[in-house]
């Protein structure tokens, strides 16, 4: 895969097209709205849906931690779709987040979905981490250097005659919103007012592609209509 390197209060940050932030400098890997057992905290609400997202999710996360090896993972908040989501998961699952804390040291994010610790989970849990220049954080305040999560960017793009859908980063050189990396996760249109409220400046939307990002400014994307 191919990460695109973006700059922001002078720390080089990369764009992994997986949809993880990596910070080399720190050795430090950021992923955002996991959602873990959405699935069933959706199915105790009457809805039929298979109760396998925690596993996809993870079975994505894991390899990416494995080729980064990062001393710190970050998740970003709204890790779990609710603050009892971590109580439900699989045996195995929770297992295999135990193994990632083995591996790097994990921070948990407080989100609005889970504003509590995670039940019976390592690792450590914090309303924001401040490292160097930069702050984790779920919701973006509007300050400079924040990382951030929370409103599932999405974009739409012409190709081939028709329009195409991703989720994607959007960052300008102050501030990085990364995409929801969970199963089970929607996405805001980047012309949602949520949105241009924090890039009043514009900025750059960086849609997931296989193995590659598709770069675009936001005006761009703003002045795009879908048929």
């Amino acid at each position: 895969m191919s990460a695109a390197p973006i700059h922001i209060a002078g720390e080089r940050l990369m764009l992994d097209p997986a949809g993880v932030l990596w910070w080399p400098a720190r050795r430090l890997l950021a992923v955002a709205d996991l959602h873990l057992e959405k699935g069933s905290s959706l199915a105790a609400r009457g809805a039929l849906i298979p109760p396998y997202d925690s596993r996809a999710t993870l079975d994505r996360l894991i390899p990416l931690v494995r080729r980064y090896r990062p001393e710190r993972l970050i998740a970003l908040g709204d890790s779990f779709h609710d603050r009892h989501g971590a109580s439900r998961l699989p045996r195995e699952d929770a297992a295999r987040i135990a193994a990632l804390a083995q591996s790097a040291e994990l921070v948990w994010v407080l989100g609005n979905h889970d504003p509590a610790p995670p039940e019976g989970l390592p690792g450590v849990t914090t309303a924001a981490l401040h490292e160097g220049p930069l702050t984790f954080l779920h919701d973006a305040t509007g300050r400079p250097g924040e990382i951030s999560g929370h409103l599932h960017p999405k974009a739409a793009i012409a190709t081939r005659g028709k329009w195409v859908s991703r989720a994607c980063f959007i960052a300008d050189s102050r501030r990085v919103v990364l995409p929801a990396f969970g199963a089970y996760t929607g996405g805001l249109d980047v012309r949602d007012p949520a949105i241009r409220a924090l890039f009043p400046r514009g900025g750059r939307a960086f849609l997931l592609g296989r193995g590659r990002l598709f770069s675009f400014t936001l005006a761009e994307l703003r002045e795009a209509e879908p048929a």
